[in-house]
């Protein structure tokens, strides 16, 4: 039995479905969205919060600021109302309504960016709003998740070890790609492990994580419209891209079968189905990290309007295949383990100012906890795409 005091505290690391049955392949299920937050970002959201108040940072008189698509926002409002601290989350106008309603439940004030920034889209637009609040306000403490360590470092104390203590023979871990938190910390933890783990990434058609081509995304959560400042691609042993369409096909067919997982798990069971049928599975253990489940989509990814206006007809097709469309951002290589990769990040631009290494460990100009340290760096040479999903 369970008995908790403060919602934070509480959340199921040991929930996994078997897709056998569903998808035809074997391939383990991890299921993130059993917290009071209802996702994966619940973890870093407690670390970074926890890490801001060791280092006296965070205060009972800080206002809580930071720039999330949805379940960042979700869990760091959660976690404010615990506490009892002030948030306000900066979001923009293609945020689920039912995310922002969520958040203003538990006492969050949510900012809503309805124009883009002139120079980056939504998401830059959003950071600026951010920047602005704590230039105007020295109580503001923006957290950064884009920059902020303590993002990975949840996973890797957690989730990791979690996958690791269920699964002691796994083979191959597929991760969805948004921040890169989960990722990373992931990647970072079974590099150490006593057994070689295939790390597999998945994102969406349109993020340029890994090196695809800028495009319209609509599905919040997964992808970004920069370069990551978390991402170190020498953790990296693959990376899928999946179209959208392929990631409302997966959700759709998980719920007719009972389960209803939010777009970003559509995607990684789209992207891992994709990657598994293109190899010898004989034998191999995989698992795939579902971050939230799907109530928050009911007006989205599971609203037939929706999805046909956007999609076309065709896309709900129940005889359509799960990966259909899936594009391989790399050649698939062989099964085999991994060899020795020289440690690398990607090359960095002036406008990824500070070391994320450090981030949030110092207030480098007055309001503004990581202000100074996250600035944004386009992967088009200075605009953003407005799309929603920039990782949470």
């Amino acid at each position: 039995m369970s008995v908790i005091s403060a919602p934070y505290t509480f959340n199921e690391e040991d929930l996994y479905v078997d897709l056998q049955s569903i998808t035809g392949r074997r391939l383990f299920l991890k299921c993130e969205g059993f917290n009071f937050a209802g996702s994966i970002k619940l973890k870093p959201a407690t670390e970074m919060v926890e890490a801001a108040e060791q280092a006296g940072v965070l205060t009972p008189e800080s206002v809580l600021v930071e720039s999330s698509s949805g379940n960042m926002g979700v869990a760091l409002s959660m976690i404010a109302a615990s506490k009892g601290y002030q948030f306000l989350c900066v979001t923009d106008s293609r945020c689920n309504l039912p995310t922002r309603l969520l958040m203003e439940a538990l006492g969050a004030h949510v900012h809503v960016v309805t124009e883009p920034s002139t120079d980056g889209g939504l998401l830059r637009a959003r950071i600026d709003c951010v920047r602005t609040l704590c230039a105007l306000d020295d109580r503001c403490v923006w957290l950064s998740q884009y920059t902020n360590p303590g993002n990975w470092k949840a996973h890797y104390l957690r989730t990791a070890p979690a996958i690791a203590r269920s699964f002691p023979g796994l083979d191959v871990l597929f991760v969805g790609a948004g921040t890169t938190g989960t990722l990373m910390g992931c990647a970072r933890y079974f590099r150490e492990w006593h057994r070689p783990v295939r790390i597999v990434a998945v994102d969406s058609v349109g993020s340029v994580t890994f090196g695809g081509a800028l495009g319209r995304r609509l599905l919040p959560g997964l992808g970004m419209s920069m370069c990551p400042p978390l991402l170190d691609e020498s953790f990296v042993d693959e990376a899928v891209h999946v179209e959208e369409a392929d990631s409302i096909r997966a959700c759709h067919r998980l719920a007719r079968r009972g389960f209803l997982f939010g777009g970003s798990t559509g995607t990684v069971v789209s992207g891992a189905m994709g990657w598994l049928a293109l190899h010898d599975t004989r034998g191999l253990t995989a698992v795939a990290i579902a971050p939230d489940l799907g109530e928050r989509y009911l007006d989205t990814v599971y609203q037939a309007n929706w999805v046909r206006a956007l999609y076309g007809e065709g896309v709900l097709d129940p005889d359509r295949p799960v990966a259909a469309g899936s594009r391989a951002a790399r050649s698939a290589p062989p099964v085999p383990a991994p060899g020795p990769r020289v440690r690398h990040r990607r090359q960095e631009d002036e406008t990824w100012a500070g070391d994320t290494t450090t981030a949030g460990l110092s207030r480098p100009s007055p309001g503004s906890w990581t202000a100074e340290s996250a600035p944004l760096r386009d992967a088009d040479g200075g605009r953003a795409s407005d799309t929603v999903g920039e990782g949470g």
